[in-house]
């Protein structure tokens, strides 16, 4: 078992690490993007990517605080559901009106991947791999889908 301080750190270098290795990608459009810390550009919405004790998951966080706009933003990417998989090659889990780890209300749209750990070195070519054509990926998508969203600033 790992100190705070130790699991912290060991989070802090596997992500320094990820966005070293991933830092050359040119977004879809083209430009110099921070990864590990993705802008959508809309307030309350969030590309996340997160490691647990024994899993990992990258996914789309809607955390606005009125549940009914939550519901319109998920709307709206239900509504562009199929370009997201055509987009990512794979379906992803759809929760709408979720908790996170803090009590809150949150929907979201996410992958993980189970039976991997940050604390184990040895996952992390398997993390890294799992997370950056994720990411490249979903920045691929909302290139084309942010326009969608616009409304709803």
């Amino acid at each position: 078992m790992y100190s705070k301080d130790e699991s912290s750190t060991i989070k802090q270098t596997f992500w320094t690490t990820f966005g070293q290795y991933i830092s050359p990608q040119l977004s879809a459009d083209s430009l110099k993007v921070n990864w590990v810390n993705y802008k959508t550009g809309i307030k309350h919405l969030h590309f996340k990517m997160e490691t647990a004790n024994r899993s990992v998951s990258i996914g789309i966080v809607i955390a606005h605080p009125d549940r009914g706009i939550q519901e319109l933003f998920f709307e709206q990417f239900t509504e562009l559901k199929t370009l997201m998989k055509n987009t990512l090659g794979e379906d992803w889990i759809w929760a709408l009106h979720d908790t996170d780890e803090y009590g809150k209300t949150i929907s979201r749209i996410y992958t993980q991947l189970d039976g991997v750990s940050v604390y184990n070195r040895a996952d992390w070519p398997q993390l890294i791999s799992f997370f950056k054509s994720r990411i490249i990926a979903l920045d691929e998508f909302w290139s084309t889908a942010q326009y969608s969203f616009e409304s709803l600033k």
